[in-house]
């Protein structure tokens, strides 16, 4: 039987352009999902997130997922080592810098 978890990594925090979720240590899982909503956003912004990974919650490496939403997304990821973040920006349509609220839950699977 697999051992499930899901945890809010953030909810409802407000980020002004740049955007690093909390770290999570999840290295006991062999796979997680990260589920992104984007609350109540200023017409034409968007956010681009980045799956970061990392061995010791300290130095950051891209994974290669993705993420680009306005309203709400998910991503799976699997091989991923000790720790897990997101990590990008919040834009306006014109590509200017914009704040958002964001909540992002990490559900692991191990």
């Amino acid at each position: 039987m697999k051992t499930f978890y899901t945890s809010v990594v953030e909810l409802r925090q407000p980020f002004d352009h740049l955007i690093e979720t909390h770290p999570y240590e999840c290295g006991w899982a062999d796979e997680a999902v990260f589920f992104v909503e984007l609350h109540d956003p200023e017409p034409g912004t968007s956010v681009e997130l980045r799956v970061q990974i990392s061995p010791d919650g300290i130095r950051w490496v891209d994974e290669g997922t993705v993420l680009a939403t306005t309203s709400t997304t998910f991503a799976r990821v699997s091989h991923f080592g000790g720790f897990l973040r997101l990590a990008g920006t919040a834009r306006q349509a014109d590509g200017g810098a914009a704040s958002a609220t964001v909540s992002v839950r990490l559900a692991l699977k191990g």
